[in-house]
């Protein structure tokens, strides 16, 4: 076959004899995965996802005690992004919730009509409570257990919590939701463990490495900081906590949410189309 031919079969045309777009096998293929798998996320109990959401604080918190031991020893912070990807790697193996993670995934599954609204709100809040409370309670753990890390946790939630509302930070907060959204979609995209460790371990370089603002990891930076007797309190962090998730909002649905979603409606609509009656509008 000529490649004149081949591509002659590939332009189809649709009942009208327009020619109809190309498929991409391998972005509607991984649509396919982020949906299947995506929805029995979304009919978790309540307790289930308390649950799955505090292990995570908690397993997070591995990646800031790895973070502020490294930057102590050796007063750079992109070495300490790079132990903070102990963090992250917990949370790969271990199959829990962080929530900045939940974005493109549930509300995929929400827009094929595998899953209402209510359900993506429910996940949410259960993952988002659960992650602060295991973080609040394994950071009070931390400063307890390594008292010699008190100065630099103090220190470095200091640059979060007192921070302030400028450009600067609301885009580093989209920059962190962009980035860890990117993430999912690259542990998607691969079945090689190790592809997805090294996904992790470049991405902790970026966000905490970098100073990006991530409104779960950066609390527990500051809830460290709290806990070791800082002159902040959480006042301050419920300023720059609401001003994080927006940014971080931005940055993971209305960027790499969108845009992915985007690249593959054509196979979201199928998705949509083959929905029981009952789901539909």
């Amino acid at each position: 076959m000529t490649e004149r031919e081949s591509d002659d079969e590939g332009a189809r045309t649709d009942s009208k004899g327009r020619h109809a777009p190309l498929r991409e096998d391998e972005v509607e293929r991984a649509l396919d995965t982020i949906v299947s798998r995506g929805r029995p996320r979304l009919f978790r109990t309540m307790p289930e996802l308390l649950a799955s959401g505090t292990i995570a604080g908690i397993e997070i918190s591995l990646g800031v005690l790895a973070f502020l031991s490294v930057e102590q020893a050796t007063g750079s912070k992109p070495l300490a992004g790079l132990a903070f990807g102990v963090g992250f790697i917990a949370l790969l193996l271990g199959n829990s919730e962080l929530f900045t993670e939940g974005f493109l995934v549930p509300i995929a599954v929400v827009l094929a009509r595998e899953a209402g609204w209510w359900r993506l709100a429910r996940f949410w809040l259960a993952t988002l409570v659960g992650n602060l409370l295991g973080g609040w309670l394994s950071m009070w753990m931390v400063v307890v257990a390594f008292p010699g890390l008190r100065e630099v946790a103090i220190e470095t939630g200091g640059t979060f919590a007192e921070s302030g509302f400028t450009p600067r930070t609301f885009l580093l907060a989209v920059l962190a939701g962009s980035t860890m959204t990117l993430l999912t979609r690259m542990r998607i995209g691969t079945g090689d463990d190790v592809a997805r460790v090294l996904a992790s371990m470049a991405t902790a370089f970026l966000v905490a490495g970098l100073g990006m603002y991530h409104s779960v990891l950066d609390t527990l930076f500051i809830f460290g900081g709290i806990h070791a007797g800082a002159g902040y309190g959480y006042g301050s962090w419920i300023a720059f906590f609401g001003w994080t998730v927006l940014g971080n909002a931005v940055g993971g649905i209305g960027l790499t949410t969108f845009l992915r979603l985007v690249r593959s409606h054509e196979r979201l609509y199928e998705w949509r189309r083959s929905a029981p009656a009952s789901r539909r509008p």
